[in-house]
């Protein structure tokens, strides 16, 4: 990590947001807008000549500057393939900026809607642009950021909510009597989907950073890409029943196919990823919980209803692993 890295956002104040592009020879004319985003701090800044550009504050501590560089280096590899991704600006060939203690990447403004799925078309075309960031993605490993899996995305934070006293103590035995089943559950479907490959992802590919236009989709915010199954970045794009989601999934496969070759056996994994996203997802909450913004934000976590609901929930989870996977012929 960069030791010179301010502990938080508490003294990034719009004077110094500012600050930071001018120390990079971009002159603001004032106006800015904090844009929703809870990981890190991101920003749409007015210019005094050009369109306004997103400036993205990364959280302290979180990625190393490592880490951070090979997001941009595989970003800019989709670019040369001509995949639509929005890559962060090089001023004097740097992608990440350093100003007092912070870090940051500057982008231009793409604007957009989220897609509309169950229009026909859609999923076979997004299937196509992922297939093809696959086919990139699986071309070289990533070094300095971590693979999303058992340990990554279960066991850890697993642990830190065990030991950071954020679970009622009534509501303890039967959190962590569930939470173990669901890690068995998921051992149990890695065990089924056999050996997979781990490739480059986008690894948070929701229709929330899928950006469409009439000229087609564009992809955003790489900022959690990580080494994974393929599925990774498919199955949160698909939703309700499972006859529904058996069409979905045939329809975005018809265009993956297109440019990468997928394993049918990573459907057995559909169900433990979901698993993984709840409970890491907790954590992260938990783990941000001392961010002022987190408690405005989530008023309702840490509440005794909040962990009721997480322990109804991995019960459904343990359920759906059991069951025969989503199969596509």
């Amino acid at each position: 990590m960069n030791p010179s890295a301010s502990p938080n956002f508490a003294d990034l104040s719009p004077e110094t947001v500012l600050d930071a592009l001018e120390s990079i020879g971009q002159f603001s004319d004032g106006r800015l807008l904090a844009l929703n985003s809870y990981e890190n701090r991101v920003y749409q800044i007015g210019m005094e000549q050009g369109a306004p550009l997103i400036a993205k504050f990364y959280r302290p501590q979180r990625w190393s500057d490592a880490a951070i560089l090979e997001e941009h280096a595989f970003v800019a590899k989709l670019v040369e393939n001509e995949i639509p991704v929005v890559p962060p600006t090089a001023f004097e060939g740097q992608t990440l900026h350093h100003f007092g203690g912070h870090r940051f990447a500057v982008f231009a403004r793409h604007g957009g809607r989220a897609p509309e799925l169950d229009q026909a078309g859609k999923l076979e075309w997004l299937g196509r642009f992922i297939g093809r960031i696959h086919a990139v993605g699986a071309r070289q490993p990533f070094h300095a950021r971590p693979a999303l899996n058992l340990t990554s995305f279960g066991e850890e934070p697993r642990d830190y909510l065990l030991q950071h006293d954020f679970i009622p103590a009534d509501l303890l035995p039967a959190y962590r009597s569930v939470l173990e089943q669901a890690l068995d559950g998921v051992r149990h479907c890695y065990a089924r989907a056999g050996e997979v490959a781990l490739i480059r992802l986008h690894g948070d590919c929701h229709v929330g950073n899928i950006l469409w236009t009439d000229a087609g989709p564009h992809f955003v915010d790489f900022d959690d890409s990580r080494s994974g199954p393929a599925i990774q970045d498919c199955w949160m794009l698909l939703s309700g029943e499972r006859s529904e989601m058996v069409r979905q999934f045939a329809d975005l496969l018809a265009g993956y196919e297109d440019f990468a070759e997928f394993n049918v056996r990573e459907l057995h994994l559909i169900e433990a990823l979901r698993t993984l996203r709840l409970i890491h997802y907790a954590a992260w909450l938990a783990r941000r919980w001392d961010d002022p913004a987190f408690p405005i934000a989530f008023p309702w976590f840490n509440s005794q209803r909040y962990w009721q609901d997480r322990i109804l929930e991995l019960r459904e989870q343990i359920a759906l692993m059991e069951a025969p996977p989503l199969w596509v012929a």
